[in-house]
């Protein structure tokens, strides 16, 4: 089963995603931020969907601190901030998808099979 770890500061959104991708068969650990995340990020993860924006450790710093310690692994950032997903694309570890929140958590979903398919 691909395991996702996911960083979101939002506790409803967090939980919606989780359970939109535990309903579609991925393992999901949720951190309610990045520095939650960091302290599992040794783990073995096929995905590190995160959200840009938060608190402490932001979204792109963990994923640089994730790719340094897994090369290859698949990153998506989801934010609500159209500045932000525009500048995250030159920050970001070459690979990732940047999705714009509001966003379908069917969409979310279709896009994590996406990349945990490539």
């Amino acid at each position: 089963m691909p395991r996702i770890l996911l960083a979101e500061d939002d506790d409803s959104l967090r939980g919606f995603l989780a359970r939109a991708l535990e309903r579609a068969g991925y393992e999901v650990v949720s951190c309610a931020d990045g520095e939650e995340a960091q302290a599992v990020l040794d783990q073995d993860w096929d995905l590190l969907l995160t959200d840009i924006v938060m608190p402490g450790v932001d979204g792109i710093e963990l994923a640089r601190q994730a790719a340094a310690r897994h090369p290859g692994l698949r990153i998506m950032f989801i934010t609500g901030f159209a500045a932000v997903a525009l500048a995250a694309g030159d920050q970001a570890p070459p690979g990732s998808k940047v999705l714009s929140k509001p966003i379908h958590l069917r969409e979310i979903v279709s896009e994590v099979e996406r990349m945990v398919a490539a």
